[in-house]
């Protein structure tokens, strides 16, 4: 899953794929690295982001899947605002990566009216201050049972398990000792019978470990992506796409090689 953050101020890339034409073309260069997926956002979610309106979000991100309709990947949008969902369905997207998992008023009955995919994430707090104190007695339970229940909540809606993907949320209300813990056991949450998403590239719990700045971070990036491949995640969310496409080829050939 490529990123194309169409936004001032996301966390890696704010501002680089801010226009259509740029966004667009980024996309496109994206799919050609190998990127099966391609996600556009139109609100920042980083740690202290303030909100975008209802607007201001569609203004971004709706040009952009108007513009890709038809390209050679699934075209998903990360937004958590229900009138946005609605109208990238309208246009055509494959798929909804909500970071509030379909709990806002409306979102789950936007999602189970159409046929398109959705993941559900797990984050704790809202985006302007979820990084202040996260705390948690276990967090790979607490973050598994959470998604478990979202997941029957959206299949109780009449949304097919084959349509639901699942993310543990990385960086969103975690302190660096609860993403590791939820990395090192990742596998844990493939019992709950989704595709695990897993969103670890560039963000700052490898600039914590590496003491690297944003720019500098793809090599942390790509090991914490072999990882989370070796431990079951099935979408691998990344700025990088050349890199994690030749990561993935060698795991994939190796897990071949007995074949």
């Amino acid at each position: 899953m490529g990123i194309v953050n169409v936004t001032p101020d996301s966390f890696s890339d704010g501002g680089q794929h801010s226009s259509t034409a740029n966004a667009v073309r980024h996309a496109l260069a994206l799919i050609e690295q190998g990127a099966a997926i391609i996600d556009i956002g139109g609100e920042s979610t980083r740690p202290g982001a303030a909100d975008v309106s209802v607007q201001q979000e569609l203004d971004r991100v709706m040009p952009v899947v108007q513009a890709l309709r038809g390209c050679d990947a699934v075209v998903s949008v990360d937004t958590r605002k229900p009138e946005v969902m609605r109208a990238a369905i309208a246009e055509g997207v494959q798929m909804i990566n909500d970071i509030d998992a379909l709990q806002a008023a409306g979102a789950m009955a936007i999602l189970a009216h159409s046929d398109v995919a959705v993941c559900l994430m797990h984050k704790q707090g809202q985006p302007a201050t979820m990084q202040q104190a996260p705390m948690y007695a276990d967090v790979v339970s607490e973050v598994h049972d959470f998604l478990a229940l979202r997941k029957a909540t959206a299949i109780d809606f009449g949304i097919a398990h084959n349509r639901i993907a699942l993310d543990p949320g990385f960086g969103f209300g975690k302190s660096l000792q609860h993403n590791l813990k939820l990395l090192r056991h990742l596998d844990r949450f493939t019992d709950l019978g989704a595709p695990i998403l897993a969103g670890l590239s560039r963000k700052s719990m490898l600039g914590q470990l590496t003491g690297r700045a944003l720019d500098a971070r793809d090599y942390a990036s790509g090991a914490a992506q072999v990882m989370a491949v070796l431990k079951g995640a099935r979408i691998i969310r990344v700025h990088n796409v050349a890199a994690c496409a030749d990561a993935l080829k060698i795991i994939q050939a190796v897990e071949e090689s007995d074949e």
